[in-house]
C-alpha cells in the first residue's frame, strides 16, 4: 500500500477514489512515452491491443488524474491525460463461448499494460467504463483546442479535423457524413451520396471515448454550436 501511494505521489495524480481487483501482465511492445494528446495521437497510428494471455492477479488504484496498476512486484503509474487505452473484447481462454473485455494502456514510461477481468457474457468490468471516462474528460478540452486551431487528431486509422473525417485518402466533410455507429467490433463512417465508407476495428482506435466524443460533437444532427 505504501508503494502504491509513494508511487502515486510521484506523478502527482491526486486522492485515491477507487481500488479494484482484475488480471495483468505487460505487453511486449513498448511505446514512446506520451507527451500530450496531439504527439499522443499521432504516435499511436500504428500500435495495437496486445494479444490477450494469461494474466496474474492485479490490484487497480484510480485517483482523481490517474491510476495504478500492481502486478507481482511492479507498479505501473498511468495518468489520463497522457496514456493511449484501446478496447477489444476477447474470447475466454478457460470457458467456451464466453468473453471478456480486454483494456490495452499506455503508463508514465511507455509501458503497455493489458488489463483484464471477471469473464462475462457481452460484458465489461466496472472499472473499465470508468477509465475511459476519465481519460476523456481528462484530453477532451486539448483535443477540441487543436480542433478548434485548424489541427488534425489521428485515432487509428481514422483521423479527423473540425472540417472533415477521413480515413487514408478518403475523407468527407461532416455535413456529408451520413451515418457513424459501432457494429460488430467496427467503426463505421457512412458518406452521403456515395456507395462507400471506411471503416475501422475498434480494437485499432486508442481512447475511443475520446474519438466518439468528438464525432458525435461533429457530425450532421448533433446539434453543436
Amino acid at each position: 500500500m505504501a508503494r502504491i501511494s509513494a508511487a502515486a505521489g510521484r506523478e502527482r495524480v491526486g486522492k485515491r477514489r477507487a481500488t479494484y481487483s482484475a488480471s495483468a501482465h505487460t505487453a511486449r511492445e513498448r511505446a514512446e512515452p506520451p507527451r500530450g494528446i496531439h504527439g499522443l495521437l499521432a504516435r499511436t497510428r500504428y500500435l495495437r491491443s496486445a494479444a490477450p494471455k494469461a494474466g496474474r492477479d492485479a490490484r487497480l488504484d484510480l485517483y482523481e488524474r490517474g491510476m495504478t496498476v500492481a502486478v507481482k512486484d511492479r507498479i505501473h503509474v498511468v495518468r489520463y491525460d497522457t496514456t493511449a487505452v484501446f478496447q477489444e473484447i476477447v474470447p475466454c481462454q478457460d470457458e467456451a463461448g464466453r468473453v471478456a473485455t480486454a483494456y490495452t494502456l499506455t503508463d508514465v514510461h511507455g509501458e503497455r499494460v493489458v488489463l483484464g477481468g471477471r469473464p462475462e457474457r457481452g460484458g465489461a468490468p466496472a472499472w473499465g467504463s470508468e477509465i475511459q471516462r476519465a481519460v476523456a474528460q481528462a484530453q477532451l478540452p486539448r483535443a477540441l483546442d487543436a480542433l478548434d486551431e485548424g489541427r488534425r487528431l489521428v485515432f487509428g486509422d481514422i483521423w479527423l479535423s473540425g472540417e472533415e473525417i477521413g480515413s487514408g485518402e478518403v475523407a468527407a466533410r461532416w455535413p456529408l457524413v451520413r451515418r457513424t455507429e459501432i457494429r460488430n467490433g467496427l467503426v463505421e463512417v457512412v458518406i452521403a451520396g456515395t456507395s462507400h465508407g471506411f471503416a475501422c476495428a475498434v480494437s485499432e482506435v486508442p481512447n475511443l471515448f475520446v474519438f466518439w466524443t468528438l464525432v458525435e460533437r461533429f457530425r450532421p444532427g448533433s446539434g453543436r454550436p
